[in-house]
């Protein structure tokens, strides 16, 4: 079978394997469509970062290994002791392998499992035309939702995290930075938990008619006027209780400092790659707070497919044009979404099939 293999920074490669075979607890999923995910973009441009140079503890795997960890397909075989699923079964796949063991996940903390694995990182993943995974990772698709509808899980599945992590209550008034896939997904969620008022900041105008379209109350331009007081004038001067810092760089986390109101929770979702100066007076004067979040654990991956499922979260809208083939997920893909134009792209979804 053909897979799309991580070795290093800008060194990705199409390459011929042998299909898999599942074990015990294990099935093997026809891969339908799978996202190109920030953190598949960031291994590209400058990893490795989460795919191990040295053998993985509870994998034994490193680079390289087959990329990809948001997807859907089809059971086409199953192993010993799986239950609850046959050949033929639609499913999304949960990507992340705690152990269960350690300290964390006996409290229920998976993400921040010790040795906790991922698919498409430490594991083989789904840029190929068949993965195995772990029968705790599976969930079975309603038959209204499609196979590019279920990618959306995963990325939302750090949305519904980030809005739990932050504490949200119904009536918040909420700031989202940032209109990527992170950045609309967290403020439908937002939306759906009861958020009164979502004001999204974002320099790229059609993501910012896309924000609106899902329904962000207004959308801004942030190098445009002074966001502060903009939304001190939307806010009678309260401004926002939460925000979600979904762009990822250091300009947007100052950004999130003057837009947030005393009291507020700021909630770090993007990930800046240098470190950043942060003016805490302001924080310790206000009584503000940072949260950090990333991932999520599994009955939040089950409340995201809830979420597409009822359609209180649209994720058609948030699919561009480009829905392209796995021969040519390097040039048509990681390319065009770490070059000039990349901003063009919202998400780009990959099959191993025909397009």
């Amino acid at each position: 079978m053909k897979a799309l293999r991580y070795y290093k920074q800008k060194d990705f490669r199409i390459e011929t394997l042998a299909e898999p075979s599942p074990g015990p607890g294990e099935a093997k999923v026809k891969v339908k469509w799978c996202g190109i995910c920030g953190s598949d973009i960031q291994e590209y441009r400058s990893g490795p970062q989460m795919v191990p140079t040295k053998p993985h503890p509870q994998t034994g795997m490193s680079a390289p290994v087959t990329g990809g960890h948001e997807f859907s397909g089809e059971i086409t075989e199953i192993g010993e002791d799986i239950t609850g699923f046959a050949p033929g079964d639609r499913v999304v796949v949960r990507p992340t392998l705690p152990c269960y063991q350690c300290h964390y996940c006996r409290q229920g903390r998976f993400i921040q499992c010790v040795v906790l694995a991922t698919l498409g990182a430490s594991s083989n993943g789904a840029f190929a035309e068949y993965a195995v995974v772990r029968g705790d990772c599976l969930y079975k698709l309603p038959d209204h939702v499609s196979f590019e509808q279920a990618t959306y899980a995963e990325p939302l599945a750090c949305a519904v995290r980030g809005v739990e992590r932050s504490g949200m209550v119904a009536g918040a008034t909420v700031v989202v930075l940032g209109a990527g896939p992170i950045g609309l997904l967290t403020m439908q969620t937002a939306l759906a938990c009861g958020a009164s008022r979502v004001f999204v900041f974002e320099t790229v105008e059609r993501r910012r008619k896309l924000a609106e379209e899902l329904g962000a109350t207004a959308s801004f331009d942030p190098r445009e006027g002074n966001p502060g007081k903009l939304i001190a004038s939307l806010t009678e001067g309260r401004r926002a209780d939460i925000v979600f810092e979904c762009a990822g760089n250091a300009s947007a986390l100052l950004l999130a400092d003057s837009l947030s109101g005393r009291g507020s929770t700021i909630l770090q979702m993007g990930v800046p790659s240098e470190p950043v100066e942060f003016p805490f007076y302001n924080l310790f004067m206000r009584e503000k707070t940072i949260i950090a979040s990333q991932g999520y654990v599994n009955d939040q991956f089950q409340t995201a497919l809830d979420f597409i499922a009822s359609g209180k979260v649209r994720c058609d809208p948030i699919m561009t044009s480009a829905k392209i083939s796995l021969d040519d997920i390097v040039a048509k893909g990681f390319e065009a979404l770490t070059g000039s134009k990349g901003h063009q792209h919202c998400k780009i979804l990959v099959t191993p099939g025909m397009v």
